[in-house]
């Protein structure tokens, strides 16, 4: 693609964040670029058709925010709340939101994420986290690469989704 900007990690270091902690705040932006991409031509039925079954578009950003929302909560050593429960229940099910009112809630959770990185300190990365009830095992590094990973794995889903639903 000519004259397309760089990728976020090809950008340069972010400022007065460590390196160590670079990655996600990367993943996240490359998120909020693609996904903006991708759904820029897309109605609004669209964005919320399943096609061949698979998860819709809606979906898929709404998971990447109530996912990471969830993530970053074990991050900071805290269970789950019961609203954080009942935006998991939600995730799945059929919307009216529109795709900025997605990206919106994207974005927002996105920040909140980005505020609690920009506020560790890399020193923590080895230190032990648990997710979940069953209260699995992990490291704070642990939890920020599969945070990372995860949002990059829907943000695939998504665009996936968003070219077989513009077929439609």
């Amino acid at each position: 693609m000519a004259n397309a900007p760089a990728e976020p990690w090809l950008r340069g270091p972010l400022p007065g964040l460590d390196p160590l902690l670079a990655p996600i705040l990367f993943s996240f932006q490359q998120a909020r670029e693609d996904i903006a991409r991708y759904t820029e031509q897309l109605t609004a039925a669209q964005i919320w058709a399943k096609p061949h079954g698979f998860g819709s578009v809606g979906f898929h950003i709404r998971h990447i925010a109530g996912s990471t929302d969830r993530l970053m909560t074990y991050l900071q050593g805290r269970d789950l709340t019961p609203e954080q429960m009942a935006v998991l229940r939600a995730e799945e099910q059929d919307s009216t939101l529109s795709r900025d009112e997605l990206l919106a809630e994207l974005d927002r959770a996105l920040q909140q994420a980005e505020a609690v990185v920009r506020a560790l300190d890399p020193a923590t990365l080895a230190e032990p986290r648990w997710v979940g009830r069953r209260r699995l095992p992990t490291t704070v590094a642990g939890l920020l690469t599969h945070i990372a990973e995860h949002t990059q794995r829907h943000v695939g889903q998504a665009i996936s989704a968003a070219k077989l639903s513009a077929t439609l």
